[in-house]
């Protein structure tokens, strides 16, 4: 889908090829996701190989699969200092921030300003994080950057000559599809003192479901990570109560319901509420 809309024949204007391909490319991160963890090959090298392409522009698949497996890894997932792909900020550094940047964190925490900034606050952190490293001489960090960058303006170089959307016009839908994909990890985990309780279930039978591959049950897939996501639903019903008792309520029954409720408010304080120590 992915080359047809790009390098296909022209079905329209430019601003509706772009429109077309902002979830085919959140839909691209949904599968790397499968990739990073065993699917659809047993043969990690596969799935890598499959995964790499660089659909998504912003940010290195290795990267990814680094923090997203360090993120599985840690038993206190939401800690701002222990999990990668946490949301929150340590409180005595909130404490440190000026009233500017903690608007925009506030904003940042509300669906609406996650959509909208959401990308641009995760790639400019990750690139100011690996940066560092790389300064210190971290060579594997500037491998993956250099395969990144490279690939990623050989796509661009190949859309600039051949596709039928703009370079910019593609950076536009690549960024949008990593903000069409905040809906899915807005609130997929909270700071609860029960780490059982800190991953979502989103009981939803929309595209949105598809779009995820079924990680809208993220409580499932972290008691599960090796199982395939057309498994979580039927695992989902087969233990119902059970995952409903771990869950202590953290529970939606819609993206729809979590549109409602979190547009424009916060779902929780930006400051990581729990104790550290």
């Amino acid at each position: 889908m992915w080359g047809i809309i790009l390098f296909g024949p022209a079905f329209g204007p430019q601003w509706l090829v772009t429109l077309f391909l902002v979830p085919v490319i959140a839909f691209h991160s949904s599968l790397q996701h499968e990739c990073i963890h065993g699917h659809p090959f047993t043969d990690g090298r596969l799935n890598d190989l499959i995964a790499y392409l660089p659909v998504g522009i912003f940010l290195p698949y290795p990267r990814f699969k680094e923090n997203h497996l360090t993120h599985h890894q840690r038993a206190r997932i939401s800690d701002p200092v222990e999990d990668p792909e946490s949301w929150y900020v340590v409180a005595d550094r909130w404490e440190t921030f000026g009233d500017f940047h903690k608007f925009i964190l506030r904003c940042n925490n509300t669906l609406a300003g996650r959509f909208l900034i959401g990308p641009a606050l995760s790639i400019l952190s990750l690139v100011k994080t690996d940066t560092k490293k790389m300064r210190k001489g971290d060579r594997h960090l500037m491998v993956i950057w250099f395969g990144h960058i490279a690939a990623s303006f050989a796509l661009l170089a190949l859309i600039g000559s051949f596709g039928t959307i703009s370079v910019i016009g593609y950076l536009i839908a690549a960024y949008f599809g990593m903000s069409l994909l905040m809906v899915r990890t807005f609130l997929e985990h909270q700071a609860h003192p029960d780490r059982r309780a800190r991953s979502v279930l989103i009981d939803d039978k929309g595209p949105l479901r598809l779009l995820f591959l079924n990680n809208n049950l993220h409580a499932v897939h972290h008691a599960f990570p090796s199982v395939a996501w057309y498994r979580l639903p039927g695992l989902f019903r087969l233990h119902r109560d059970r995952f409903m008792e771990m869950n202590q309520g953290y529970f939606y029954k819609s993206y729809g319901a979590v549109i409602r409720s979190h547009i424009f408010t916060p779902k929780e304080p930006v400051a990581f509420p729990l104790d550290r120590t």
